[in-house]
């Protein structure tokens, strides 16, 4: 079995940034155990990252989130330290989107480029946007392959809004793994 691990906007403005939270902090170990797993087993692992750009108020996104956040080449866009390092000294694919679920991404699904992977895993900011939004897509676009998301390697906009989005995954038959009560 090919197992393949996305990594979803693990970057600083999500975990002690502009659109930091407690409980995004919290995930970070989880993440950085769950890379380093996948990578001891060689296992394919890609990345997704949050991308903005000055004019991000005057987007949809913005104006309906009027916080600047992952603004290309800031520290609040780069990947945490903690994953960082492990993606230095590695060639792992990175998506950079500038809305929640990667265009790129879907288009490489299409094209095949993951037609070997049989189970895919989902962590990540934010369960309830970017999260959810790559799930669907992923699903829709490869609907016989596994899709599972570690909650324990997620974080949400609120605990609530985690929650609901786990939720609304298990009924579109995502398999949602180490559930916190």
């Amino acid at each position: 079995m090919s197992k393949l691990l996305v990594v979803v906007d693990m970057q600083n403005d999500f975990i002690d940034g502009a659109l930091g939270t407690k409980e995004a902090a919290e995930i970070l170990d989880n993440v950085v155990n769950k890379i380093r797993d996948y990578e001891k087993n060689g296992n394919p692992i890609l990345f997704t990252m949050d991308t903005h750009y000055d004019n991000y108020l005057e987007t949809q996104e913005g104006k309906n989130l009027p916080v600047k956040h992952c603004i290309a080449h800031t520290k609040g866009w780069e990947i945490n330290d903690k994953i960082r390092c492990i993606l230095e000294r590695n060639n792992y694919k990175i998506y950079e989107k500038n809305t929640f679920g990667s265009g790129e991404l879907a288009r490489d699904l299409l094209n095949g480029v993951y037609n070997n992977v049989t189970y895919i895993e989902i962590v990540g900011i934010c369960t309830d946007i970017c999260v959810i939004t790559n799930a669907m897509l992923i699903k829709t676009l490869l609907p016989e392959v596994p899709v599972t998301v570690d909650a324990a390697c997620c974080a949400g906009v609120t605990p609530e809004s985690h929650k609901n989005a786990l939720e609304a995954m298990k009924m579109c038959q995502v398999k949602i793994i180490n559930e916190r009560e």
